[in-house]
């Protein structure tokens, strides 16, 4: 019989709701029961497509002796962290402090007052490799929690204190000095691996926001090493497209297999300035094979994204993406080059990945890949696919937004113009509330819980970037609106930044500031650098001393941990460096627009219209010159002489 997960729209929770678990969502029945019982709690965090959750589960959360202890002892919360970040990055926290590591899944105790004493991630059944046995951690807590119940209550102060972590950070009031770009990219190069690109040792994940900050600040070996790494090695998808979430080793070669949209929508964008850059056909190839395999496998019929393919198809992790040599020749039948594409895949009898293949990208580009390519991915259509977490999130829907608008502009294509505006439509009309309110996910039709902080910040600079790509007013009438909404409801008055949490949220044990990048750029990252671009359309002051307030949090940190803060950097660029406010007015713009975009050029803004402003204070008082189009170039709202040509445009811009 099912459990009461049953009535969820979570993916990852309707994963477990034939667990002879007796599992609760997290909400007030469950918190409610503890307090009356004094019972612990036992809150178990993961998502759909984490592997080792669902190694967990069939070991664990299956076995019915179990389950019988876990539903005796304690009051059993089953939580996925991409419905409840805020809950996620409290007992993430938690976790590290604790014991030093941290990763999914999450499992911590909790006493009635939600306060963590205990807490790990994976725990195999029995014990073994050193790791303490599931049953095992069962016994023990719930004899701690009856022993000395009073002695783990009275350390939960010290606790909460603790996880309050960054909303305590003052602001710095040292100026924000330049050459601290300088430190951060000095930084990254002292990390970077110079023979495979990227940063660090093995698992490696792609660092979509640290090359974004290398390619503004025109570091372009590095960036450019690494995205040609990236998309020379198994990690991507040399089938299908797309990223996978990390490698497990220094080479990109062999993927943790899930794909998820944040992590294709930030490299589909990073691509597309490395090509905008270097002028390298493959970083443009796979920025649009990445688009057209979200656009092809992650869209739904509303024009919403789904959030994430799974690494596991039949039990089994990457069985969907490898191959035989066998598999591959028999794809690829009646070709006659098929020992060539086999080669070129890298593909062996002895195999790169438990005894089989996963593709990797081999020298230069052949005449018949595209041929290749898609007799493979025919012929891969007929396994049996990876689960698909459906659920739309709008924070991740906002980075796909950003990434096909940018694209759909620089390379001239409607079709990703069509999807960014469906997408954007989609989120402004089923993830509202009927006050009108954002929502964080969307499920099968129903759209559920207060949006947080990257929701609105992420959705601000997506906007903006539809905005720039299209031209069409709407998009800034709404961005504009966000903003405000945005600093009323996560403002911190008093420390500056905003909070992780709007100022009405359920009451948790913490009320965070989301400051660091993790899989995704941070809130305050995107709040700011949202605000800063807004404020240049604008010329309005608030927006940028709003944005200033996230900068002075941690303009001294970020430089020297610049992995943990790529896009604060880059927002901490564009407030340093001086921003042209470009207005395009006349009837064919179309090559003046051309200028603007022919070239990688963060530090610029743009507004158009045929002769209107249509609510965009930079298109004030802006108009044709004798009939013919006409480009204004602004800093800070000062302008020089129009121009009407794209050689005067380009000279402006250089």
């Amino acid at each position: 019989m099912a459990n009461r997960l049953a009535h969820e729209t979570s993916p990852y929770l309707l994963q477990h709701k034939d667990n002879p678990v007796d599992w609760y969502a997290w909400g007030e029945e469950a918190l409610s029961r503890a307090r009356e019982e004094d019972r612990p709690i036992l809150l178990s965090i993961g998502y759909s497509a984490c592997h080792w959750c669902h190694v967990m589960e069939r070991e664990s959360f299956e076995d019915p002796e179990t389950a019988a202890l876990m539903n005796a002892r304690f009051v059993c919360i089953k939580l996925d962290r991409e419905e409840r970040p805020d809950l996620d990055a409290i007992y993430m926290e938690a976790c590290q402090a604790m014991t030093g590591a941290g990763g999914w899944p999450l499992n911590v105790f909790l006493t009635p007052d939600q306060v963590p004493f205990h807490a790990g991630t994976y725990f195999p059944p029995e014990s073994r490799m050193g790791m303490p046995g599931w049953r095992a951690v069962l016994e023990a807590v719930a004899d701690a929690w009856d022993q000395r119940r009073d002695e783990i209550r009275a350390g939960g102060a010290r606790i909460a204190e603790r996880l309050s972590g960054g909303a305590l950070l003052a602001a710095s009031q040292e100026p924000m000095d330049p050459r601290s770009l300088d430190a951060a990219v000095a930084g990254l190069r002292s990390q970077y691996d110079r023979a495979h690109g990227g940063f660090g040792g093995a698992p490696k994940f792609p660092p979509a926001s640290a090359l974004e900050f290398l390619l503004r600040r025109g570091e372009t070996e590095m960036a450019s090493h690494t995205l040609r790494a990236m998309a020379s090695g198994g990690m991507y998808d040399q089938v299908g497209g797309g990223f996978a979430r990390y490698s497990v080793d220094p080479y990109w070669l062999v993927p943790h297999f899930e794909k998820m949209l944040y992590d294709n929508a930030l490299l589909a964008r990073a691509y597309l300035h490395g090509w905008q850059v270097t002028g390298e056909p493959l970083f443009r190839r796979v920025c649009e094979e990445t688009l057209d395999w979200a656009l092809r496998e992650m869209r739904g019929p509303e024009g919403g994204f789904f959030s994430a393919l799974d690494a596991d198809s039949e039990g089994v992790e990457g069985k969907f993406y490898v191959w035989t040599v066998d598999e591959m020749r028999e794809a690829l039948a009646g070709e006659p080059d098929a020992d060539e594409a086999i080669a070129w895949f890298g593909a062996t009898d002895r195999g790169n990945f438990e005894g089989r293949n996963i593709p990797v990208r081999g020298p230069g580009s052949p005449e018949r890949l595209d041929d290749w390519r898609r007799r493979l991915y025919e012929v891969r259509t007929q396994r049996v696919w990876p689960g698909l977490d459906d659920k739309r999130l709008t924070s991740w829907n906002a980075l796909m937004v950003s990434a096909l608008a940018d694209a759909g502009a620089v390379l001239e294509c409607s079709d990703y113009l069509d999807a960014a505006r469906a997408c954007a439509d989609f989120v402004l009309r089923d993830l509202r509330d009927a006050e009108g309110r954002l929502l964080r996910t969307w499920k099968d039709g129903r759209a559920k819980l207060n949006a947080y902080l990257e929701d609105h910040a992420f959705l601000l600079e997506a906007l903006l970037t539809l905005y720039e790509a299209t031209f069409e007013p709407r998009w800034f009438t709404e961005a504009r609106a966000l903003a405000d909404t945005m600093i009323e409801r996560f403002g911190d008055d008093e420390k500056g930044g905003f909070f992780e949490t709007s100022s009405d949220h359920e009451r948790l044990l913490a009320r965070r500031k989301d400051l660091e990048d993790h899989p995704t750029p941070s809130g305050n990252a995107g709040a700011a650098y949202g605000l800063l671009r807004l404020a240049a359309l604008t010329g309005e002051h608030d927006y940028e001393a709003r944005a200033v307030s996230v900068l002075r949090l941690l303009h001294e940190l970020a430089p020297r941990h610049p992995q943990a803060f790529g896009h604060l950097l880059q927002a901490l660029d564009f407030h340093l460096s001086p921003v042209k406010e470009v207005a395009l007015v006349g009837d064919d713009l179309r090559p003046l627009e051309r200028v603007v975009r022919g070239a990688f050029r963060p530090h610029v803004v743009l507004a158009a219209s045929s002769g209107h402003a249509n609510g965009v204070p930079l298109l004030e008082g802006r108009s044709p010159i004798d009939g013919r189009p006409a480009a204004y170039v602004c800093e800070h709202f000062a302008c020089k002489a129009p121009v009407t040509t794209p050689d005067e445009l380009e000279q402006l811009l250089a």
